[in-house]
């Protein structure tokens, strides 16, 4: 929610053959009100740790904002999860009680099922073609489609590509996943298509994984690569598979509410200052992902590269369940625009 602090009023010196007067009185003179200017304060929650180049984004994102609007505008970050979880935080941007929130593409489905066809498995080649789509025809087809739902889509971040690891046994064909208890966010996306290499699927909160792992609960999760170094998943999991099966984004939202207190000028440097953040957090992701396969081999986690056709091969299940969640109409206009960005 925005806060609004009060500029103290500096007195002016002696004028006019010593009388001193205030601003405020000066103000009043000429019939305009006395009261104090006032600045905005923005709350910015996200789930990833203090580690992580997302939060670090955040805070280039804060000072870039204060900087360009010489202070008027200020953005306080909440992250791993201080202000609850990633839905509970989307609520709460949705309703206007938080400013600006970081949810996946997963978590907004929610609120438009087409957010839900982006995570389907194995339908990007790599980042930049994951980019070109987001960025550009989906990002044109779904901003005005937020707004009624009371939120700004101000640009697209980072998580990256998820990779699937286990205390089992090495993962190289999709036979290997059978029969492995696997935990999933809550997501039908990443739940189909655990299922469709014939693991068994568990929801599990993020927070009780670990110990859900290190107890057997599950014997695997699947996660981009920043999350397993990060979140010192290494400690608890011996074997990672770079499956790349499902991308997904941290998604830079604002409460419309927060949106329409702006000036222009102001809503544009937010703009602007969120796209470049989330690029930067992209070119680091992209830059430390080979240096995190090192960091998780020297960890002691045994990595093996899996064909990734063999598995995209066993998803025609998951995409019909896609399809149904989505919308049959949104699923096939998503995947029309990954096709036609493919070959760029």
């Amino acid at each position: 929610m925005i806060s609004y602090r009060k500029t103290g009023l500096r007195r002016f010196g002696k004028l006019c053959g010593g009388l001193a007067i205030t601003l405020a009185g000066a103000l009043a003179a000429i019939g305009l009100s006395g009261s104090a200017a006032l600045s905005l304060e923005l709350k910015l929650g996200h789930y990833a740790p203090e580690s992580h180049p997302g939060h670090k984004a955040t805070m280039m994102f804060a000072e870039a904002v204060k900087a360009r609007t010489n202070g008027a505008v200020t953005v306080k970050i909440y992250p791993a999860q201080k202000l609850g979880s990633p839905p509970e935080m989307l609520e709460q941007n949705v309703h206007g009680t938080l400013d600006m929130s970081l949810p996946t593409q997963g978590q907004l489905a929610k609120y438009d099922k087409a957010f839900a066809a982006v995570m389907t498995p194995f339908v990007f080649k790599d980042y930049a073609h994951a980019w070109r789509v987001l960025d550009g025809p989906f990002m044109d087809w779904i901003a005005p489609r937020l707004e009624p739902k009371g939120l700004i889509f101000l640009s697209n971040w980072e998580w990256g590509f998820r990779n699937v690891t286990n205390g089992k046994h090495p993962v190289n064909v999709p036979d290997d996943m059978k029969g492995l208890k696997m935990r999933t966010p809550p997501e039908v996306q990443l739940q189909a298509a655990m299922e469709a290499t014939g693991a068994i699927v568990t929801k599990i909160s993020f927070k009780e994984l670990p110990l859900s792992l290190k107890q057997g609960v599950v014997d695997g999760q699947e996660n981009p690569l920043s999350v397993i170094y990060h979140f010192k998943l290494y400690e608890v999991q011996p074997y990672l598979a770079i499956t790349r099966h499902v991308y997904n984004s941290m998604v830079h939202v604002m409460s419309r509410k927060a949106w329409q207190q702006l000036t222009p000028e102001q809503q544009a440097i937010i703009r602007e200052e969120s796209k470049k953040a989330g690029q930067w957090f992209r070119d680091v992701m992209v830059k430390e992902e080979d240096n995190l396969v090192s960091k998780l081999k020297e960890k002691g986690m045994k990595v093996t590269m899996p064909d990734r056709e063999l598995f995209r091969a066993k998803m025609a299940p998951a995409y019909a369940r896609i399809s149904d969640f989505a919308g049959k109409e949104n699923f096939d206009t998503f995947m029309k625009m990954v096709d036609a960005e493919r070959g760029k």
